[in-house]
């Protein structure tokens, strides 16, 4: 699961903000700071957009929960939860059941979300949504058979560090270890799986998952499956180390562009179609914003963490 939604959080930067106090000299100084860690998350906003990295990263600039976005978090949770459950019980109905629970816990651990359904004062459109997570619910018993499956992790934190210093981080929704030892990574998806020439920018985060892996236990995950609710595709890579050490490379490389655009203060916006879901349009320069005054500092990033994380014994 990837996005800020999706648990990973905001790679290593300090909090940043605009004065609004509309006078030059009243803003404290702030500090930027190359990142000590990447998640898929930040470094796909970086690919994506250099300036969208900035607002998340740097300036930390809020940014409105969305119902997909909130929904896609409602069914990580389902699933996620149903694995609770003995193997037998793990059915459709149970599935669907815990819906309602997960979206109390959710409101209650993300109260912003309340406010997705403000202007829905009867509940209607409210439960329109949560039939739609019910049927994407259901429909993963379509395409994979949970009572069947005893996963050794859910929702597993990982992080390990590069021998640059660099750390990489992000939460894994499964983990299936087979009897013979060989490791699978599983990512739900709750949107449609893209189209074939798109489909390397879905793979980009379980490589990065698979590369975690690969360093922490020294083996090469057997297969990245990505499991899309939205339109019942399994999609299926079987990794190789050389595809790793690829990957490695290009986060080393990006790693390095990030550094120099927080040095420079050079985040050029990189317009696509994926700018009309943006929240900072307001402030992007390509629609006639004007960005945050740029951080007064630039500090070297703190000492990286040491490796951690946990997938089942060695």
């Amino acid at each position: 699961m990837e996005t800020s939604t999706d648990g990973t959080g905001a790679d290593t930067a300090p909090s940043g903000g605009v004065d609004d106090t509309g006078e030059e000299g009243a803003r404290p100084a702030r500090e930027a700071a190359p990142p000590a860690s990447l998640s898929p998350s930040r470094a796909s906003d970086f690919m994506q957009c250099p300036l969208l990295y900035r607002f998340r990263v740097i300036d930390r600039l809020p940014e409105k929960p969305s119902e997909a976005a909130t929904r896609g978090t409602l069914v990580h949770a389902v699933l996620e939860r149903l694995f609770d459950a003995p193997a037998a019980e793990r059915t459709a109905p149970r599935a669907r059941s815990l819906v309602p629970a997960q979206w109390d816990r959710l409101r209650e651990s993300r109260p912003e979300v309340v406010g997705l359904f403000a202007d829905d004062p009867e509940g209607e459109r409210l439960a329109g949504w949560l039939a739609e997570a019910e049927r994407l619910v259901e429909r993963w018993f379509t395409l994979e058979d949970p009572t069947r499956l005893e996963p050794v992790e859910r929702e597993l934190f990982v992080e390990a560090e590069l021998e640059s210093g660099l750390r990489l981080r992000g939460i894994i929704d499964r983990v299936d270890v087979a009897p013979t030892g060989e490791v699978r990574i599983v990512d739900y998806k709750t949107g449609k799986a893209p189209r074939p020439e798109y489909a390397e920018g879905a793979l980009f985060q379980m490589k990065f998952y698979a590369l975690v892996v690969w360093r922490l236990k020294r083996v090469v995950p057997r297969r990245l499956q990505l499991v899309y609710l939205g339109s019942g595709d399994v999609v299926t890579y079987d990794p190789v180390m050389a595809d790793l050490e690829r990957v490695e490379r290009k986060l080393l490389a990006l790693w390095e562009a990030i550094r120099l655009a927080t040095e420079t203060g050079e985040w050029r916006p990189r317009p696509t179609k994926l700018c009309g879901w943006c929240d900072h349009r307001a402030v992007c320069p390509e629609f006639g914003g004007t960005p945050p005054p740029y951080p007064l500092q630039v500090r070297s990033p703190e000492s990286p963490a040491r490796v951690q994380g946990r997938m089942g014994p060695d």
